[in-house]
């Protein structure tokens, strides 16, 4: 084990002198847990990027025709922020997971010091989501009872096969690197 001394800040130190793990001591040695929250965590990322850039490249396309009030553009913010809140949180936990060695504990405690950087950031993101829901809601519920369009969602459950792909995709990758570790 590398010692103390040659670690640089706090998380380093602790990597340092803890216990030798194949993944962060609060799984409790628990793999099927870490192969969860690295699964889960990589999916969620991954998925919540694709949502926000799909929403930036709408919003780019129909810029002209889109006002700022329109109920098709608060939406589209409303989901944006969520969607990039998410994807933040969950990339923090992924790279820890993922770069989680305690052979190089200023490594790993930079990535633990890193995600903890990201916490803020993405929880600015879910609150301005928040935010903007609770204002646009009494807007949007009137809008929508005006001319209410049903929404078929059996007609878009085959958009659903990249999504579960990833998520069966990141299950594999997990699996796989806690069996190796």
């Amino acid at each position: 084990m590398i010692s103390a001394a040659s670690a640089k800040g706090y998380a380093a130190r602790a990597v340092a002198d803890g216990p030798a793990t194949v993944a962060p001591p609060s799984f409790d040695g628990q793999g099927w847990l870490v192969v969860i929250n690295l699964a889960v965590m990589t999916a969620a990322m991954v998925l919540a990027t694709m949502m926000a850039v799909d929403l930036i490249r709408h919003v780019w396309r129909r810029r002209a025709i889109d006002k700022r009030r329109h109920p098709v553009t608060v939406w589209r913010a409303t989901i944006f922020c969520f969607a990039t809140g998410m994807a933040i949180r969950c990339c923090g936990a992924a790279i820890v997971l993922w770069g989680w060695n305690p052979a190089k504990p200023a490594d790993t405690g930079s990535l633990l010091l890193l995600q903890r950087l990201m916490d803020p950031v993405a929880v600015a993101f879910g609150l301005s989501g928040l935010a903007l829901a609770y204002m646009a809601a009494p807007g949007m519920v009137k809008q929508l009872r005006r001319r209410p369009h049903p929404v078929d969602f059996w007609t878009a459950l085959p958009l659903l096969k990249r999504p579960a792909a990833i998520v069966g995709l990141s299950l594999l990758a997990a699996l796989g690197v806690v069996a190796t570790r």
